[in-house]
């Protein structure tokens, strides 16, 4: 028991003592809590009436989000630069044109979103060299500074989303932080639908009522867009078509590029959760038990279970589990097999003299 208990130290969570079974009750359940030396988490235990605050469960990316006024100067210093060399070398670009500026500007949305109609095309090597540079540092933009800003934008939402779908029910903050860090994939994913039906309906009533252009075909010409195929056939033509189009294509095609990236999560996330509930619910066998049992003593303690579980759900790796263990025995300086303040101090103090 004694060895079972020094096993049960090395995870992060341990035993609370105050609520550690003893021989007068044998059957009252372990409860952990977390090490006395540890941080102390910015946490908020909710209230009894529920407006409790529940933190957001933050990645180590939680503080790269992006800042937007970095996006913006990205985004202005990309069509700024192309704007100004396609307006130069406007003579070299041959196609259906309205406005010198404005066609440059729609051209440089078109090469950064790889639609690539083919109303506007290069037509000497200076452009086309060009239009090479720009269409991989447009695509750049897009899939790392834009797509992250709009995953950004998404997450703001959320909240509002939770409310308006419970709008009729009496729910309190904390209920309601709670759901979203519960459906987290699942509320981003139906935000970026919700915005996605809107910029097409956008798209196709616009093309309908400025460039003219019937129903099927403004459905056809949107659908072209936004999944960039740009077959160009159908475009945007006319000032006031390309104007729009500066704004709605780069939100639509992002929109749709995060549309596929959310429902790629949530499919993922689905095949997850199966996989947690089958380990959770299948019944044990002796070959698990041994599998389990990864000092060979015969019994399987609470942290060489949590540890065989965490492994079935394909949450650690046995490299994950080396490379800990690793970091373990370089931190345990006077080789205890157990971590103190010594430990830490020891190899400051050995720096100190020297």
């Amino acid at each position: 028991m004694a060895q079972n208990s020094e096993e049960q130290s090395l995870l992060v969570g341990l035993l609370d003592p105050s609520s550690q079974p003893n021989q007068n009750n044998t059957t009252k359940k372990r409860r952990y809590s977390r090490c006395k030396s540890a941080p102390i988490a910015e946490f908020t235990l909710p209230k009894k009436d529920g407006r409790g605050i529940l933190p957001r469960s933050e990645s180590i990316f939680g503080k790269f989000h992006p800042s937007f006024m970095k996006v913006v100067i990205f985004l202005s210093l990309y069509l700024g630069v192309g704007t100004l060399c396609f307006v130069l070398a406007k003579n070299q670009i041959k196609g259906e044109k309205t406005n010198g500026i404005l066609d440059a500007v729609y051209f440089c949305v078109v090469t950064m979103t790889t639609v690539g109609y083919g109303d506007l095309v290069p037509n000497s090597t200076l452009t086309k060299l060009l239009a090479c540079a720009f269409v991989f540092m447009g695509m750049a933009l897009v899939g790392l500074i834009l797509s992250n800003a709009a995953d950004y934008l998404v997450e703001k939402q959320e909240v509002a989303l939770v409310k308006a779908l419970n709008m009729y029910n009496n729910v309190g903050e904390f209920d309601i932080l709670k759901e979203i860090e519960t459906n987290k994939i699942k509320y981003k994913f139906l935000l970026n639908l919700s915005l996605l039906l809107l910029l097409i309906m956008a798209g196709t009533i616009f093309l309908t009522r400025v460039e003219n252009l019937d129903i099927v075909d403004a459905f056809y010409c949107v659908c072209s867009t936004i999944t960039t195929l740009g077959y160009g056939d159908k475009s945007f033509s006319t000032e006031m078509g390309r104007i729009f189009a500066v704004f709605w294509i780069l939100t639509s095609t992002i929109c749709v590029a995060q549309f596929f990236l959310y429902l790629a999560e949530l499919y993922t996330e689905h095949r997850q959760n199966l996989l947690v509930k089958w380990v959770l619910t299948r019944k044990l066998t002796l070959v698990d038990l041994e599998a389990a049992d990864l000092d060979d003593n015969g019994a399987v303690g609470s942290t060489e279970f949590v540890i065989y579980k965490l492994k079935e759900m394909g949450k650690i790796s046995e490299e994950d589990i080396a490379l800990i263990m690793r970091e373990f025995e370089n931190l345990d300086v006077d080789q205890s097999g157990t971590l103190s303040a010594s430990d830490l101090l020891l190899p400051q103090s050995s720096q100190a003299e020297k």
